[in-house]
Parts: C-alpha cells; sequence; structure tokens
C-alpha cells in the first residue's frame, strides 16, 4: 500500500495553490492534503474544504474564520499571520507549498522550515529578500527546497546528477511577455489591461506584470543564485517566446542540457510534488516538438527592460538591496494595477529608490521586515509626487 505525502498549501485559493490542488486530485492515491490558507477569497477556500477535507486552514481575517468554523465543525481554523504558522508547521505535514505572493509568504515558509517541514517553492520573496537566512535553516534543518517556479525546476533537474565545478553559466528563459515587440517609446503609453494579456502562461496579477517587465526574470536570477549556489556572473536570461525551454545549463566542456515541456505549471508543480520520483503524466499532452517547428532565443533589451540590471545590481551588493528591490517592485505593481502610474514609471521608482539606500547587513527575520517597510515607505511617496 503506497504511503501518501502529506502536504499543506500556503496560498491554496491563488493560481499556483489551485493548480496544486488538481495535481493532488489527480494523484489522490499518492497526495493528501493537511492544511490550507487563503486571504481573502473565502468562498473559494471553502469549496476547496469541502472537496479536501483539510485537518487545519487559515484565512486572512477573524470573521471569515468564524464563518468557516460554522460550516465545518471538524476543521481547526486560524486568521491572520499566527494561522498561517500553524497550517504551515502542522505536525502531519511532509511538505508545505509555498504559494504566497510578496513578502507575507517568508515568515510562514521559515516556521515551515524550522519545524522541518520540506518545501516545494513557488514565492519568490522567500529567497530574493531572504535568502540567507532561508538557506541557511534549510541546510541546518536537512530540508529539501524544491523549486515550483518552471525555469528553476529546469534547472534543478538539469543539475541533478552533475556537479557545481563542472557548470560554466546557468541560463535562464522568459517568454518576453506582451510588449517583447513593442517600442520603448510606445511602452509608456501602455494600459494594465495591455499588460495583463501575456501570451503564454495564465498567471496572477502581480506575476503578469512582472512578466511584462521582466523583473520576474531579475527576482528569478536572484533565486537561483541561492538555490544553486553559484555566482552572480554564472547567471543569465534569454529571451524565449516559445516558453517551451524552460532553463539551459551550459557547462565547462561546451554541452548545453535543457530541460523542455509544454506551458503548464502543472508539470513542474508535479515534479515538485513527488520528487525524488516522477509520476506518470496522463493527465497533460505530452510536448510534440514536430508540431512546434521552430525555437528562437534573444537576448535582453536592457534598455528597454532595465529590471534585469536593477536585480543584477541587488544581487551582487547583496544584503538589505534584495529586500529593497523586492518591497519597492511590490507596491509599484500595484500603483501601476491602480492606474496611479504609468507602467514605465514602475522602472523608475526601483531605480531611484535602489539609489538611495544605504545598505544594510541582514542577519534575522526581523531585518527583513524593517528593511522592507522603509523601501515600501519610499516607493509611496515617489508615487504621491508623481515621479
Amino acid at each position: 500500500m503506497t504511503v501518501k505525502k502529506r502536504i499543506s498549501i500556503l496560498g491554496s485559493t491563488g493560481s499556483i495553490g489551485q493548480n496544486v490542488l488538481n495535481v493532488v486530485e489527480n494523484f489522490s492515491h499518492q497526495f493528501e492534503i493537511v492544511g490550507l490558507s487563503a486571504g481573502s477569497n473565502i468562498e473559494l477556500l471553502m469549496e476547496q474544504i469541502e472537496k479536501f477535507k483539510p485537518k487545519i486552514v487559515s484565512i486572512k481575517e477573524k470573521k471569515m474564520a468564524d464563518l468557516i468554523m460554522e460550516n465545518f465543525k471538524g476543521v481547526e481554523v486560524g486568521y491572520g499571520e499566527e494561522g498561517l504558522e500553524k497550517v504551515a508547521t502542522h505536525p502531519l505535514n511532509d511538505m508545505v507549498v509555498s504559494a504566497i505572493v510578496g513578502i507575507a509568504g517568508l515568515r510562514p515558509t521559515y516556521k515551515a522550515i524550522k519545524a522541518g517541514k520540506n518545501i516545494a517553492l513557488a514565492n519568490k520573496e522567500c529567497l530574493v529578500a531572504g535568502g540567507k537566512i532561508i538557506m541557511n535553516e534549510a541546510k541546518e534543518r536537512g530540508v529539501n527546497i524544491i523549486p515550483i517556479d518552471s525555469e528553476h525546476s529546469g534547472v534543478f533537474q538539469c543539475l541533478k546528477k552533475e556537479k557545481k565545478e563542472y557548470v560554466k553559466k546557468i541560463i535562464l528563459t522568459a517568454s518576453g511577455g506582451p510588449f517583447f515587440k513593442t517600442s520603448i517609446k510606445e511602452l509608456q503609453e501602455k494600459k494594465v489591461e495591455e499588460a495583463l494579456k501575456h501570451p503564454r502562461w495564465k498567471m496572477g496579477k502581480k506575476t503578469t506584470i512582472d512578466s511584462a517587465t521582466l523583473m520576474n526574470k531579475g527576482l528569478e536570477l536572484i533565486e537561483a543564485y541561492w538555490l544553486f549556489d553559484v555566482n552572480p556572473s554564472q547567471l543569465d536570461v534569454l529571451i524565449h517566446p516559445q516558453s517551451i525551454v524552460h532553463s539551459l545549463v551550459e557547462f565547462k566542456d561546451g554541452s548545453i542540457l535543457a530541460q523542455m515541456s509544454i506551458t503548464d505549471m502543472r508539470v513542474p508543480i508535479q515534479y515538485a510534488l513527488s520528487y525524488p520520483e516522477r509520476l506518470n503524466n496522463s493527465c497533460l499532452f505530452s510536448l510534440n516538438l514536430a508540431e512546434i517547428n521552430t525555437l528562437e532565443f534573444y537576448s535582453v533589451d536592457k534598455r528597454k527592460f532595465p529590471s534585469i540590471d536593477f536585480a543584477r545590481k541587488a544581487l551582487i551588493e547583496g544584503e538589505s538591496l534584495p529586500v529593497v528591490l523586492n518591497a519597492v517592485n511590490e507596491v509599484a505593481v500595484q500603483a501601476f494595477l491602480e492606474e496611479k502610474i504609468k507602467f514605465t514609471q514602475i522602472f523608475k521608482i526601483i531605480e531611484y529608490t535602489l539609489d538611495k539606500h544605504k545598505k544594510e547587513n541582514i542577519e534575522k527575520i526581523d531585518d527583513i521586515f524593517r528593511i522592507d517597510k522603509w523601501a515600501r515607505e519610499q516607493a509611496h511617496k515617489l508615487i504621491k509626487k508623481g515621479l
């Protein structure tokens, strides 16, 4: 009899969380749900509770938690940060899927690691803002961190049987987003609805805007640095509009390994959940290269997409710089979504705040949140001034 892997999801109502549950449903003989957490989407969370019968759930506000308790008598219900941490550290967890968008996912993920839980990581901010602390704690606890992002999952798979000293370069691919062929002049007038029309992936709004600015790829460079323990100079990005090759690893002998699959997040999610095993992918289409015909690769136009250079600066200088980068980007993206700033102002706000910041050492989680708060305040001031 197969022993099921027991999973809790931080961010079950988001795009990644829903895909995780789809995989769990398709492989119900392999996985079971222990815990679910959500922000404010109580209707969807209650549907998930009904279907997957978790032991514990958490939601943002107490009044929502009270409503869930009224409807589901046998489920432990929490709310706020304390509720998140209880889901993350539940004793029955074998693996915690970290899929909350933004810095809010950092502390519960850290708590899960301290509790010895393996992590399937889809929250970029955990490693962008807290890479040193997260990776040191994972190493000390003997915890596996398996990336869910398709690019990092690809690198993880390519490197699985290779020695780190043989690696020359890790290349992450980017679709180019909706504005790959847009001129710099046209870019500043692009509207929210245009930026949300991603050509390949279905993602949440924040992640989709990050794809349009290529900041998602900048943040992924920082993630890759922590996940794979390489030098910043060994990390690169290529535009690959087909989004079939998710990443490439070049070795010292000139060989290049590429990881390829269809553009469906359930592929890397399934691998992360089943690792170190691979499950039969009977629920998804296979990749048919004969139908694709062409795979294209282009260099990044860094004048049009300066996010990559911002991320490199933050990565090379280290410590508090990535925290600032992440925080300011979150604020600027939200301001654009609310139509308070133009698309290209996202870049200006990030650049100005990074230049203004004086680097500080990061020694503990509280340092991250203190610097994060400062960066957000600076960004809000710039937005108010109309930079």
